[in-house]
């Protein structure tokens, strides 16, 4: 199992998207006793801290240090510095097994045989994984860019399970069909530069090259990003606003927005963080009703 992320557990733990409350409640709806889960390559304990909250004992295993003192903390809750493929815990342990996001780094073959080993016989062993994400158009172009020429020959040669979203990693388990989810969140721009950075491959690129190869696109994205933040405003400004009109504040709201939109726009030039543009609304709002 390769070890990618020890160096970044910091960052990792603060800019990897958390995975949605749906996903995790609709797998455990196909586990049936509740007693004892585990989360291999658990990282920062995503997974594992969400399961804490249905089973009785979970456990998290991760062969990074850094990662595991990084890790989210639950009573019931209990992490192990230990390799996916070989295990300290007895036969049929656990009623659920999960691997998100990591599978791909392991040693098939020896981690399978050690999923049949502690698995219970009436319980779930599930694979979770993203893609690539999407934002707009703009910004999805300099990132596809970047994903797949600036910083694609330093993925490792297993990314591409992940790619093909684990549809072509041998699996000799009964499988079952399952649905698949939609993760939702807004980020600053701050953020979605954090979670690139997380990215094996920038790592791989920084660690060769000694530069870091998010500078290539910054500027560029940066002015994409800004770019959707004016179209969000402008939506919000048009005669189209999604707000109840029954609302007596409607008409006034909508004028707060226009006058805030319309000094943003003006300064095109400069890049807002959220913080800004919440500065912005801030005193414009103040303004209007003085």
């Amino acid at each position: 199992m390769k070890d990618n992320f020890s160096k970044q557990a910091s960052v990792y733990s603060k800019y990897r998207p958390h995975y949605p409350d749906k996903m995790i409640d609709y797998l455990i709806s196909f586990v049936k006793n509740k007693t004892m889960a585990l989360d291999v390559a658990t990282g920062n304990g995503q997974i594992a801290h969400k399961l804490s909250a249905v089973f009785e004992k979970i456990y998290g295993i991760d062969i990074s240090k850094n990662q595991l003192d990084n890790a989210i903390q639950a009573p019931n809750l209990e992490y192990k510095l230990e390799p996916a493929e070989k295990t300290s815990f007895d036969n049929q342990t656990f009623d659920l097994i999960t691997v998100a996001q990591a599978i791909h780094w392991f040693d098939f073959d020896l981690f399978y045989k050690e999923i049949y080993r502690i698995l219970k016989p009436d319980g779930i062993f599930a694979v979770l994984g993203y893609g690539l994400f999407s934002t707009n158009v703009e910004s999805d172009a300099i990132i596809q860019n970047y994903y797949y020429t600036i910083i694609g020959p330093y993925w490792d040669e297993e990314r591409k399970y992940l790619d093909k979203n684990y549809t072509t990693i041998p699996f000799p388990f009964e499988e079952i069909t399952t649905d698949s989810f939609e993760n939702h969140f807004t980020w600053s721009f701050d953020e979605l530069m954090g979670y690139l950075e997380t990215w094996s491959a920038t790592q791989h690129y920084i660690l060769k090259n000694n530069s870091n190869p998010l500078d290539l696109i910054r500027e560029e994205l940066k002015i994409s990003w800004q770019t959707k933040l004016l179209e969000l405003l402008s939506s919000f400004s048009s005669d189209e606003l999604k707000i109840e009109q029954e609302d007596p504040n409607f008409e006034e709201n909508k004028r707060k927005l226009d006058i805030a939109y319309a000094k943003l726009k003006s300064g095109t030039e400069k890049f807002y963080s959220i913080d800004e543009v919440d500065a912005i609304l801030d005193k414009t709002f103040s303004e209007y009703d003085s």
